[in-house]
């Protein structure tokens, strides 16, 4: 009787521990499955590091909580996700660069749950490297079918500044006050139903920065990070946009923050811009190609920006004739009530009203 009953518990705990296997595989998703949309890359550890600002990936889950394996390269530094479950946007959460478990997000109820894991960052800032993800029922959401906007811009695009909830304008680092989520390109795709990317880095023109005479964004638009002297090239092919905002001149136009500085190159502005639209007409040949001014910019400055804008519209038009013609917007003058002269998350749905009928028109 003994000798029976032994192999058949041994049969019984054996397929229990199988079917745990299982169920563990089936709860949780590889960094690698993931469906991201936004810069990102595959690393040689098999994670997903998230590079822009606003990259996000989505999953649903059951029950009540569920635990992200996220990290960053820097030890000894400090990074941020944001998250919406639901569909609703819930917050910012830091991940710092020692962290060792997993960052568990709960559900106000038991069920099936949607998230979007967003990258609250911009791409200077540093990765987020996701290794897995772990909940009862966990499953990848691809991104939606929908029409896709690139907004190519400096720290206004990414969000940058705009966010002073937990930390005060002024104290912390600079990623502290970033919120890409509540930016106003994000803000405009989910108002038209329509996905977005972000190409944009804080202190950024087209042939200079905000207080240097470089990198511009035409040096560093093609590297996968937007790091000028790094080797990885981006692969272009990823994603074909429907439109390409583009909104630089802010930097080319500031005053250098004190720092010796040339006076503003309308000519060489004009020029370069032009071959910057022509570089992201050989990356997305059918993109229509939009033109932004800058909320943040007034008086003479402004109508030198919007003429120069005018200037480089009329100049890929006759070009590029049988194409779409470059639409053109230009921003209202803003006070911006966010950290250090920058729009607040509020001013960020100021400008995106602003912007809606515009993208409105482009995307019929």
């Amino acid at each position: 009787m003994k000798s029976r009953t032994l192999p058949t518990l041994i049969l019984s705990v054996f397929c229990v521990l199988q079917s745990i296997a299982k169920n563990k595989t089936a709860d949780t998703i590889s960094a690698a499955d993931l469906q991201p949309v936004g810069r990102s890359l595959i690393n040689n550890q098999h994670n997903l590091a998230l590079i822009t600002s606003g990259a996000h990936f989505g999953f649903s889950f059951k029950g009540n909580e569920c635990a992200i394996y996220v990290t960053i390269a820097d030890a000894n530094a400090h990074n941020y996700l944001q998250y919406e479950l639901d569909g609703t946007y819930q917050k910012r959460i830091r991940v710092n660069g020692d962290l060792k478990e997993p960052i568990i997000i709960k559900a106000n109820s038991a069920g099936t749950h949607r998230i979007w894991i967003y990258k609250a960052t911009e791409a200077t800032t540093g990765a987020l490297i996701f290794s897995k993800i772990a909940a009862a029922g966990a499953r990848i959401i691809p991104a939606p079918k929908l029409p896709l906007i690139e907004f190519i811009g400096n720290s206004i695009t990414c969000g940058a500044a705009a966010d002073d909830s937990e930390v005060a304008c002024g104290t912390g680092d600079y990623q502290d006050h970033h919120n890409a989520y509540m930016a106003y390109g994000p803000r405009v795709a989910r108002a038209l139903n329509a996905n977005f990317i972000l190409s944009s880095v804080s202190g950024i023109g087209i042939y200079r920065t905000w207080n240097r005479d470089s990198p511009s964004m035409p040096l560093v638009y093609e590297h996968a990070n937007f790091q000028e002297k790094d080797s990885l090239k981006w692969n272009f092919k990823t994603y074909t946009p429907r439109i390409v905002s583009i909104a630089l001149g802010t930097n080319d136009m500031s005053n250098g923050d004190g720092t010796s500085r040339a006076a503003f190159d309308t000519a060489r502005f004009v020029n370069d811009y032009i071959k910057f639209v022509q570089l992201v007409k050989t990356k997305y040949p059918k993109a229509q190609i939009a033109l932004l001014s800058s909320p943040m910019i007034k008086g003479n400055s402004r109508e030198i920006l919007q003429r120069c804008l005018s200037r480089v519209k009329a100049a890929v038009d006759a070009t590029y004739q049988a194409d779409k013609p470059v639409a053109t917007f230009f921003f209202e003058p803003m006070e911006a009530h966010g950290c250090s002269g920058h729009p607040s998350v509020a001013d960020h749905q100021i400008l995106a009203k602003e912007l809606e009928p515009f993208f409105a028109g482009l995307l019929k």
